[in-house]
């Protein structure tokens, strides 16, 4: 594609005025090679401009810049200065790609929490409705079955891009993406125009460091999503929801518990049922529905509704709502896993006392005959960490089953002495299995009636890293293996 045409959507001035054919664009120099454009990207810690010569010994046709450089650029390399690099990178990057979001329904939520859950929940929803459906946040790009794994819950723009072609190329005609706020601040969503942009809620996160400043500029690059959008929901309940989409020109659709909310919650209640444990709840207003939810909380209400919302601005019926909330759930986040037997086993990547906290207090209000948790804590990790999740999970479950997690280059043995030292602290029952199927065997093979076991450490992780190896563990695969060595099923 020649140069011009990719900067078709940029404010540039050329510094040296070569129309060359681009096959592609980079931003890792060591990635340059023949007919690439190379962005020069300021990082936290690095500036592309810095590896631009190194770019062009590779053989780059192009350079986009925002800074003058130190060296001299050869004669045939097109030279593009622009004042913001990542914008310009993201606009090329759709053009690059043939602007995908435009075949695409899209949907980009933004809040500081539930953006992975309500992520999971609409495109469940889509997929229940036969619109087959990829996602981009916490987890990686998924579609097609597959996951591919990524630096960032919003990755750079032209990882974005592409990911929507491939999408496309796969069958996809939906995408649900996170939009994080250092992905807005950074650009890396421009170039597209989303067909819903969704708010969950605002709270204190991500001040300080590289992130952002205060809360004030937290605040405001949330708010960016809602320029590209071109129609809006957002969880009224929140104060902060009218700052955020401020700048959306188009009739703002609510959702929440409040009277003034356009598609409102009411008569909630925690469920559990044969190994199902969810919440049940209605709504009113602008749409009628009543919804069993397959994940716990009652906070999962209102990401429940912002799927609602979401999908409503789309032809959804209302059976693939209803079916698709009581499926949905975010794999290793209290991932519900199908089991033999009357009680509930879920997955879980709680890997710190906080984690477990917020896990184990949300599944303590189903009152469940005895809240069991399964875990282990990393290797060359600090040491507080074991003390801590011991102490968490003494006090909050009915019995710890101490075992494995990744002990890198640590004696699982020495690890489980630090947990115990934690639990010590607290009047809670424990038993050490040490090996981590065996311990998921314990915990299957000794369970009651009405029991919630948590199995936490993993969660979506599949593998296990023992002294610098990663060896392949799913803990889906092992309970299925469990299941046909025991014969349950």
């Amino acid at each position: 594609m020649k140069l011009t045409r990719l900067l078709k959507n940029v404010d540039y001035t050329f510094i040296r005025e070569i129309d060359a054919e681009i096959t592609d664009l980079v931003y890792d120099s060591r990635k340059a090679e023949d007919g690439v454009a190379f962005v020069c990207l300021k990082g936290y810690t690095s500036d592309g401009h810095k590896f631009a010569e190194s770019a062009v010994k590779k053989g780059a046709s192009a350079l986009v810049i925002s800074d003058d450089l130190d060296f001299t650029v050869d004669e045939d390399v097109a030279v593009v200065k622009v004042a913001d690099t990542r914008l310009a990178l993201a606009l090329m990057s759709a053009e690059l790609f043939g602007n995908p979001a435009n075949e695409l329904k899209t949907v980009a939520i933004t809040g500081t929490k539930g953006k992975t859950t309500t992520t999971a929940m609409i495109a469940e929803i889509f997929e229940r409705a036969g619109i087959k459906t990829g996602t981009i946040g916490t987890l990686g790009i998924v579609y097609g079955g597959n996951t591919y794994k990524t630096d960032n819950t919003t990755p750079e723009s032209y990882e974005i891009q592409k990911a929507m072609r491939n999408m496309i190329s796969a069958g996809c005609k939906a995408m649900v993406i996170e939009a994080s706020s250092i992905g807005l601040k950074h650009s890396r969503l421009a170039g597209m125009t989303f067909d819903v942009g969704i708010f969950t809620n605002f709270s204190n996160d991500h001040i300080g460091g590289v992130e952002h400043k205060d809360m004030a500029e937290y605040l405001y690059c949330k708010s960016l999503l809602f320029r590209q959008v071109r129609n809006a929901a957002a969880n009224c309940d929140d104060p902060a929801y009218k700052e955020v989409t401020k700048d959306f020109r188009g009739e703002l659709h609510t959702f929440g518990f409040s009277e003034n909310s356009g598609l409102r919650a009411k008569n909630d209640h925690l469920l559990s049922d044969g190994g199902f444990i969810g919440v049940h709840f209605e709504t009113e207003g602008a749409r009628k529905l009543s919804l069993d939810v397959g994940v716990p909380g009652i906070f999962n209400v209102y990401n429940a509704l912002a799927a609602i919302s979401a999908v409503s601005f789309f032809d959804i019926p209302e059976g693939a709502i209803i079916d698709g909330l009581k499926v949905a759930h975010v794999k290793g986040r209290v991932e519900p896993v199908k089991v033999p037997g009357n009680y509930s086993l879920l997955i879980d990547y709680a890997h710190n006392a906080l984690s477990m906290e917020n896990v184990l207090t949300t599944l303590r209000q189903y009152n469940p005959n005895r809240l069991i948790t399964m875990f282990g804590a990393g290797g060359n990790r600090p040491k507080v960490r074991r003390f801590e999740m011991g102490e968490t999970s003494g006090r909050l479950s009915d019995l710890s089953v101490i075992t494995e997690d990744n002990s890198r280059f640590e004696d699982v043995m020495d690890i489980i002495e630090d947990i115990k030292t934690g639990l010590a602290k607290t009047d809670g029952k424990y038993v050490v299995v040490p090996n981590r199927k065996e311990a998921i065997r314990y915990c299957m093979l000794n369970a009651q009636d009405g029991d919630i076991i948590v199995l936490a450490g993993k969660g979506h992780e599949d593998y296990q890293e023992i002294k610098g190896v990663k060896y392949h563990m799913d803990e889906r695969e092992l309970i299925a293996d469990i299941i046909k060595e025991e014969n349950l099923g």
